[in-house]
């Protein structure tokens, strides 16, 4: 918590927030993992993902409408995806919302809870990779270092010491669900600009279906009812809530940054395996947990500042008139903040704490 606070306190009070958001995104996820576990005992893995992922796309498009409701005026309405958004958001889909889950299933049914738990943390390290050499966001020594160690506790948990085929495949789908994931991530932050709650909805209703009618090929079944209905509300809070609001970080913090954050999420979820599950405290669990811990608080206490420039750029996104957004408005943009319009950047150049968000992609 120190490590958090040193951090936090070097950077306006608009990133605090998101830091924060990111941090709530990981707890809701972080729990869903051993819930999830708990749940295989009645539901097939394959249908337990379609399960999850429509009671994240039900849920946020219900969530979404009572917003809606709430606030007639507008003031505070994101904006839509668009066509451009489309290739993106499908790629996001397919990884994210059907690959990733399905492995994460098939790996949990051969994974303790808390061992799952922690090589969740993988997807961080997926997630940076790829934001950084394939997406070119900028990343330092210390990043790096951060990186390193998230790695080393991977590789020291997924260690059962006479290794076999049984005993790597659930790790091994672990893995490949975190890779999975990290692509959908960076995909993800492309539209970031756009509605999470949308965003979410699309994801949760057409994976969610998809993931369903797969596990019904299988030869799975639907569930009872209250097994149904415990899915689907792990879905929601797990995938949906946690999903809307990593998309909001993403806007704000970069790919890379956030999905640091995020990592935070396998801890959670390990100590309430051990709790709920009464699941085995071992030394190779503490040493994973450290390793992976010393990761954690490279990437939180991590400072970036330095003159840089903002090219002209146009777009549409929800935003309030801080240093970034001196505009004009046209007759019929909204006036209330935070508001959603399409407007313009003019070439500005300042020295400032930020991160690679969707506002300083700049080069170093």
């Amino acid at each position: 918590m120190l490590a958090i606070s040193h951090m936090i306190r070097h950077y306006p009070s608009m990133t605090q927030r998101y830091l924060i958001i990111a941090l709530v995104s990981a707890a809701l996820f972080g729990l869903s993992t051993p819930a999830a576990k708990l749940l295989l005992g009645s539901i097939d893995p394959a249908m337990l993902a379609g399960l999850l992922y429509c009671g994240a796309g039900a849920g946020v498009a219900v969530l979404r409408r009572v917003i809606g409701f709430v606030t007639p005026d507008g003031r505070a309405v994101e904006a839509p995806l668009s066509r451009a958004d489309a290739p993106w958001l499908a790629g996001a889909i397919v990884a994210g919302g059907i690959v990733g889950p399905l492995l994460l299933m098939a790996g949990l049914s051969r994974t303790t809870a808390e061992t799952a738990s922690l090589l969740l943390t993988l997807e961080g390290v997926a997630t940076v990779l790829l934001a950084w050499f394939v997406f070119r966001e900028n990343f330092d020594r210390r990043i790096a270092i951060g990186m390193a160690c998230l790695v080393s506790g991977a590789l020291v948990l997924s260690w059962t010491g006479q290794p076999s085929l049984n005993g790597l495949l659930g790790p091994l789908a672990i893995t490949g669900a975190c890779l999975a994931w990290g692509l959908d991530n960076n995909l993800t932050k492309k539209v970031s600009l756009a509605d999470p709650l949308q965003i979410v909805e699309l994801k949760g209703l057409i994976a969610g279906p998809i993931n369903l009618g797969l596990g019904f090929l299988a030869g799975g079944s639907l569930p009872a009812v209250s097994s149904l209905a415990m899915a689907m509300l792990v879905g929601f809070f797990g995938y949906g809530v946690s999903l809307a609001l990593f998309v909001r970080a993403l806007r704000h913090l970069g790919t890379a940054r956030t999905g640091a954050y995020f990592a935070t999420a396998p801890f959670i979820g390990a100590l309430a395996a051990l709790v709920l599950l009464r699941e085995p405290l071992t030394l190779q669990l503490l040493a994973a947990g450290a390793l992976m811990a010393v990761g954690v608080w490279l990437h939180l206490t991590e400072v970036h500042d330095h003159q840089h420039a903002h090219e002209s750029l146009e777009h549409e996104h929800l935003h309030t008139h801080d240093a970034h957004h001196q505009h004009s408005h046209d007759p019929g943009d909204p006036v209330a903040e935070p508001h959603s319009h399409w407007h313009r950047h003019s070439p500005l150049t300042h020295s400032h704490p930020h991160v690679p968000d969707m506002h300083h992609p700049h080069k170093h």
